[in-house]
């Protein structure tokens, strides 16, 4: 991977002095509180000899312009059917961003440098150990508990054998000890330390009642 500090590695809690980019192919919404910071670290990992996944992608979020950009060959999915068109995705990144958002995407994103596939995380359409990195931003956070679990033995399955799965996750919508333990049900482990502690520095937002933001490095197990 790229040089990265050892640090970059833990999995932990999303901290204020994070590196943050606040303009990520287009200029991100105020109220998209943790994107600036997933970003920053997500992108860290993408090498141009990689093929990679944006898991549950959304329609208008734009890691996926991001990675077909820096990446070898980029696949993204998501439940919404119009992922599979790109006009449809210019068309709501304009109405969900704006035009000048819209225009960024066409002006630095080649038509069909993705593979788009209108997909559940729990039942992925690829093939075995395709995947080198596999990014999953704020997702698990939606799903119950056991589809979470499905999500991950997918990951594993169509993760290449030194690959790497980037989450972030939102808390405590999603409970750390149980996604520590489906952690390793699906085969997988923490690629350095796993460390819950959660200080005054941790990034915050009152949103939905107040929410923190996890990042985790996942590998398949040794």
């Amino acid at each position: 991977m790229n040089q990265l500090t050892e640090e970059q590695y833990v999995s932990r809690f999303v901290r204020k002095d994070d590196a943050a980019l606040r303009h990520f192919v287009y200029s991100l919404p105020y109220e998209w509180w943790s994107r600036p910071y997933e970003y920053a670290w997500c992108s860290l990992f993408v090498e141009p000899t990689d093929t990679v996944l944006d898991a549950a992608c959304g329609i208008s979020h734009p890691f996926k312009f991001h990675l077909a950009n820096h990446a070898r060959r980029t696949f993204a999915c998501d439940l919404d059917p119009r992922i599979t068109s790109f006009p449809s995705i210019l068309k709501e990144v304009a109405l969900d961003i704006g035009e000048a958002a819209a225009a960024a995407v066409t002006s630095t994103y080649e038509e069909g440098s993705i593979t788009l596939n209108q997909a559940s995380i729990t039942d992925l359409p690829y093939e075995n150990q395709l995947f080198d990195k596999i990014f999953c931003i704020s997702v698990l956070e939606h799903l119950t508990p056991a589809d979470a679990l499905l999500a991950l033995k997918e990951f594993e399955r169509t993760l290449r054998a030194d690959g790497v799965i980037v989450i972030t996750l939102d808390y405590p919508a999603v409970n750390l000890s149980y996604f520590h333990s489906i952690v390793r049900q699906a085969g997988l482990e923490f690629y350095s330390s796993f460390d819950t502690a959660m200080t005054g520095n941790s990034l915050r937002t009152e949103y939905w009642g107040g929410i923190h933001c996890f990042r985790a490095l996942l590998r398949k197990q040794s």
